[in-house]
């Protein structure tokens, strides 16, 4: 396992250097570049403009931009943003917080709901409440992440029970420790269920499937005709083989928790990483949109490397390969 993990870390160097170079030859394919709205400006000369492109380096061969954006990101130097001109680490910083609590939040009630109601849904198979979660579900999966957020926000709109938008009140800063934290919760409620409601949905019809699956297997009837209790059956048996398709979703989920809410920060004006890209492509902001290259691939290695240890972990014939 040691190196097997060892492995993936080395081929995630060569994956990152032709992952980064790819992106950023797309970004300079584009027409156009940051500089484009001052040339739109009459009142901006050329001299100006010059000077300009020599300061962000626009001004160099696009292989040239890129090995030294590569050479900073050696020392610890992601560039520098055109548009909000700061250092891309400061801004990457700031915004990462905001989008991990969100993410993180979202994720874990996803999967903790998901995969009991998943349980529930396959043990009481056309049922009541088995239909019922059935449509659920589907309303869940069918339904637009980006219609339900509108909803939601027409919601607290019109009944003032929860923020309309952002992170925090305007008189955050003069609150208590505890004061400020159930200021970010309440203002978190609404963006974490809608990112909440399709991923748990998806992962409830998901768990469900496989356990049925698991259900119909001989050695779990061999289980019961050992006059195993039921309780032991399920949870021993059929439970440890139904999760292994789930593990590896999860260690895909795992990579995109950073990047993986944009529209939902977009409405609900939430000061995350995702938000910032999107304003970075819109601006053609390259090396803000480069830092989030680096983060989404590593976050992709590293939630692949996760999802294949938690499947070595509970499948014993995988340990043995």
């Amino acid at each position: 396992m040691l190196r097997y993990i060892a492995r993936r870390l080395i081929i995630l160097i060569p994956e990152l250097f032709i992952i980064t170079l790819i992106v950023f030859l797309i970004m300079q394919a584009a027409p156009g570049d940051f500089l484009d709205q001052y040339r739109l400006d009459p009142s901006v000369s050329e001299e100006f403009l010059k000077a300009l492109e020599k300061q962000y380096g626009l001004d160099q061969p696009v292989m040239v931009q890129y090995f030294k954006w590569i050479k900073g990101v050696l020392t610890g130097d992601l560039g520098y943003s055109f548009y909000y001109r700061r250092p891309v680490v400061d801004l990457i910083g700031e915004r990462v917080l905001a989008t991990l609590i969100l993410s993180l939040y979202s994720f874990v009630i996803s999967w903790i709901v998901g995969v009991i109601l998943g349980v529930i849904s396959a043990l009481k198979k056309y049922s009541f409440w088995d239909k019922f979660l059935t449509v659920i579900a589907f309303t869940g999966i069918a339904i637009p992440g980006f219609f339900l957020a509108l909803l939601l926000l027409y919601f607290a709109a019109k009944t003032g029970t929860f923020p309309v938008a952002g992170m925090y009140d305007v008189n955050h800063s003069k609150m208590t420790v505890w004061q400020g934290f159930k200021d970010i919760f309440w203002h978190m409620q609404l963006p974490a269920f809608t990112l909440t409601f399709g991923g748990f949905a998806g992962l409830m019809r998901y768990m469900r499937g496989s356990l049925l699956d698991v259900l119909n297997e001989d050695y779990v009837e061999f289980a019961r005709a050992k006059g195993m209790p039921e309780r032991v059956v399920i949870f021993k048996h059929a439970m440890r083989n139904a999760i292994n398709p789930l593990i590896t979703m999860f260690g895909f989920s795992l990579s995109s928790l950073l990047g993986g809410a944009v529209i939902t920060e977009t409405i609900f004006s939430w000061p995350g990483l995702g938000r910032l890209v999107y304003q970075a492509l819109v601006q053609q902001d390259i090396y803000v949109v480069m830092a989030s290259t680096i983060i989404s691939v590593i976050m992709l290695i590293a939630g692949n490397l996760v999802g294949d240890i938690l499947l070595a972990a509970v499948d014993p014939r995988i340990r043995l390969e």
